[in-house]
């Protein structure tokens, strides 16, 4: 177990509302969000601007959080988190690390739904800010068992590709209990842009993380770790 990094990121939207997008931006998004908004008569380009977080041309990262199991005769399932209003810093500071971690071959990346969301993402961005894309985290040119990625989404599947079951949702059908937070995936681009508490969402990702850890090792017939070992 203690080659895979769990991960989780959060995004918002690169600006607070529609009203403050810059005018070249907003003609991309209204183009965006009419594809979006067929056969939905109740929402606006306006309205459904928070779901630009999604989107890597429209949003941005604000926090990652990994965890790392460590083995012995004390373990622990290791928390870090990379947060802060600057996506550029972040993502250095996670690529340093990133690079750090994963030298060796049998290292692995793994997330919920992360194939679909959290490796794209970050990759997207990446590029974005102009920072090349570590190893572990570039699938260009490889062959489909030279990537190092899991998701325990597509574990859950058991080769269903109709099948979409939500982190929270997994985890209360195998019996593993999640902290109950004060906030959800949907009141992240409110917490950022209005509370400016990034140090919050910073603890909902981290939680995230050990809710992936969990499922991982409940899916492969492991132990789970306890309260106690879970340290940041």
């Amino acid at each position: 177990m203690t080659n895979i990094l769990f991960l989780d990121i959060e995004t918002v939207p690169q600006s607070p509302s529609f009203d403050d997008v810059a005018a070249e931006w907003k003609e991309l998004w209204t183009k965006k969000a009419e594809a979006l908004l067929r056969n939905r008569l109740d929402e606006t380009v306006d309205s459904i601007y928070s779901r630009a977080g999604i989107y890597a041309e429209f949003g941005k990262i604000i926090c990652i959080s990994v965890g790392v199991i460590q083995q012995g005769n004390d373990p622990k399932l290791i928390i870090k988190s990379f947060f802060g209003e600057d996506e550029r810093s972040l993502l250095l500071e996670f690529v340093e690390m990133l690079k750090r971690w994963s030298g060796e071959p049998q290292n692995y990346l793994c997330a919920h739904n992360g194939k679909e969301f959290d490796f794209p993402f970050i990759c997207r961005r990446l590029i974005i800010n102009h920072i090349p894309i570590p190893p572990i985290l570039n699938t260009a040119g490889k062959k489909p068992w030279e990537v190092n990625h899991l998701d325990t989404m597509e574990l859950w599947k058991f080769g269903d590709f109709k099948n979409y079951t939500s982190l929270n949702l997994l985890a209360h059908a195998l019996g593993i209990p999640t902290p109950k937070d004060d906030i959800d995936g949907s009141m992240v681009g409110e917490v950022y842009w209005k509370e400016k508490n990034i140090r919050r969402i910073a603890n909902y990702c981290e939680k995230d993380v050990i809710t992936v850890a969990q499922v991982y090792l409940r899916i492969v017939g492991e132990k789970l770790v306890t309260e106690i070992e879970i340290k940041s």
